[in-house]
């Protein structure tokens, strides 16, 4: 699947990493999805609401099926997370711009997740007019 095909298939999205800091992408990128009808869940390791929603502690705490988890977090943390994101049975994990791992990628794909790298979902949902509202 592309870029593309992989965002508009999702609806629930686990973002890990999500910023309290509004004026950082880790936050802005987030609330944008959520603007335009996606749902978004907080990853973060001592927020408690982030974007109204309730902050999860890690990906396994997560009560509900995610589609897609979405990463904010340096490269060397991506392959932990994608063994979580295996875990829980995400169907897809997107490392955002500038995050870049070839163990996540491995871990991912062979589970049978879609992958993406180095890619940031809001120019994906803009450039591909990607919205659930």
């Amino acid at each position: 699947m592309t870029p593309e095909e992989i965002l508009a298939s999702a609806n629930t999205i686990a973002v890990v990493g999500l910023s309290r800091d509004p004026a950082k992408a880790a936050h802005g990128v987030p609330a944008t999805l959520q603007a335009h009808g996606f749902r978004i869940i907080p990853v973060h390791p001592s927020a408690t609401e982030l974007l109204g929603e309730k902050v999860y502690r890690s990906l396994k705490d997560i009560p509900e099926p995610v589609d897609l988890v979405d990463v904010f977090r340096p490269s060397r943390e991506a392959a932990g997370i994608a063994a979580d994101a295996v875990a829980i049975g995400a169907k897809a994990l997107w490392l955002q711009q500038g995050i870049v791992s070839a163990e996540a990628r491995r871990i991912a794909e062979d589970a049978g997740l879609e992958y993406v790298e180095d890619r940031c979902t809001a120019v994906v949902r803009a450039v591909g007019a990607i919205s659930k509202n």
